[in-house]
């Protein structure tokens, strides 16, 4: 404390502490994680198809690619394939194959409960003409 010129005492170095400490006691808490991304990672088995979800959120489709036929790099999916649901939720995922493929691996895991972090599924599309193998 120090004295000013009309002789009072001035406790500014108790005044900043308390002010400190009023200020760190109003931080709120950090609040839980609500909402999260979920993706359908659609993998390279040439085929071509669609995953939706269920809640609806995911709708990705992949195309057929031949890698064989050209130097083309497969083409990207289209439409929804990452979503934000609630944390605790539990996704249904549907692969439905386009005409000439089939599903071969996936979607894996189905069902999805929604977790904190990174949530995925995985489909693997195959065409009919012996590319990759069934199964």
């Amino acid at each position: 404390m120090r004295r000013n010129r009309s002789g009072a005492r001035r406790a500014t170095g108790v005044v900043t502490a308390l002010a400190t400490a009023a200020a760190i006691a109003s931080v709120a808490p950090a609040q839980a994680q609500t909402t999260a991304q979920v993706t359908a990672w659609v993998s390279d088995g040439w085929g071509g198809g669609t995953v939706t979800s269920q809640p609806a959120g995911i709708n990705c489709h992949q195309e057929a690619w031949d890698p064989y036929a050209s130097n083309d790099p497969q083409p990207n999916p289209t439409g929804t394939c990452t979503a934000t649901f609630q944390v605790g939720t539990t996704i249904t995922f549907t692969a439905t194959p386009d005409t000439g493929s089939s599903v071969n691996y996936g979607p894996t895991p189905n069902p999805l409960t929604v977790r904190t972090g990174y949530n995925a599924t995985t489909v693997m599309f195959c065409p009919n003409d012996g590319l990759c193998s069934a199964g």
